[in-house]
């Protein structure tokens, strides 16, 4: 099987940051922690966007250092196998203050590899 190309992973990163972007509009950590659902759609979401970075060539990545891509391979880990020790508010403060600087970074190296196409939030 060829390997897949790693444009259509960034675009999965994209993809799940903008769902939970949508799912956690306008919630606080509140409402995370007393939603079963909402809680592990994030998850799952956060473990999409992990597995979806193994897949990003070294060079790419090295296109934007600012992105902490060992870390973010690290929290898929944590959520598959460590997932009795995760704490809400660990999680809620990837979700508002990574996501977002991670969904421009990505959505640049997009850009970068592929000019004309569109940038918009899905």
């Amino acid at each position: 099987m060829a390997p897949r190309e790693y444009r259509h992973a960034l675009d999965d990163m994209l993809t799940a940051i903008d769902g939970i972007l949508r799912a956690t509009a306008g919630k606080d950590l509140t409402d995370y922690a007393g939603d079963w659902l909402l809680k592990h759609g994030v998850q799952r979401g956060i473990e999409i966007i992990s597995e979806a970075s193994r897949a990003v060539p070294a060079d790419i990545q090295a296109r934007r250092p600012e992105i902490p891509w060992r870390k973010i391979r690290g929290i898929g880990n944590v959520l598959r196998h460590e997932y009795h020790s995760l704490a809400d508010p660990i999680i809620w403060g990837i979700v508002v203050d990574e996501l977002p600087p991670l969904r421009t970074a990505v959505d640049a190296l997009l850009s970068e590899t592929d000019p004309g196409r569109e940038t918009e939030a899905r």
